[in-house]
């Protein structure tokens, strides 16, 4: 589901410029990823203790990150991951809200991709396409494309 979600995020980004319908799929399909795929399957692994979180830095390139991660991180695991889940789902409902909200939940989400590269491996990928999606987004909601105008219905014109 993260690549069916981050790949209609960023097709409907592509087309934001040019389509609210597409803003607002691309505001649909970020809110469902950080809510349900971010903050629910983080709370399930947290609440299962799988040991997912305990190798997850392990890829990094950097040794500081590495350390951070396994001498603060897991030894404190819930509060951390906690924190992630409540970022997770405020950000989704941000993003779902509309207008200057949708903007700042973009923003966060910016810099928590920008964050994720410092895991480096999949990471590296995932957070690059995910930072254009958001970026691309972003810049749609701050110039909206206009609004489509229906027809009116024709009225027959009366004669006399």
């Amino acid at each position: 589901m993260w690549l069916a979600l981050g790949g209609t995020a960023l097709v409907a980004g592509v087309r934001a410029g040019r389509s609210r319908r597409a803003m607002y799929l691309g505001r649909a399909a970020l809110g469902l990823l950080f809510i349900a795929f971010g903050a629910v399957v983080n709370g399930v692994y947290l609440a299962m203790d799988s040991g997912y979180y305990d190798a997850f830095a392990d890829r990094s390139p950097f040794p500081f990150v590495r350390d951070t991660w396994e001498s603060l991180v897991v030894p404190h695991l819930g509060v951390w991951i906690t924190l992630l889940i409540l970022f997770e789902a405020a950000a989704g409902v941000l993003v779902l809200l509309g207008g200057r909200w949708t903007q700042a939940g973009l923003v966060a989400l910016i810099g928590f991709h920008v964050c994720q590269l410092a895991f480096g491996g999949v990471l590296w990928p995932w957070a690059t396409v995910m930072m254009a999606a958001l970026a691309l987004l972003l810049r749609a909601e701050r110039h909206p494309a206009p609004a489509r105008r229906r027809p009116s219905p024709a009225v027959p014109a009366i004669s006399r």
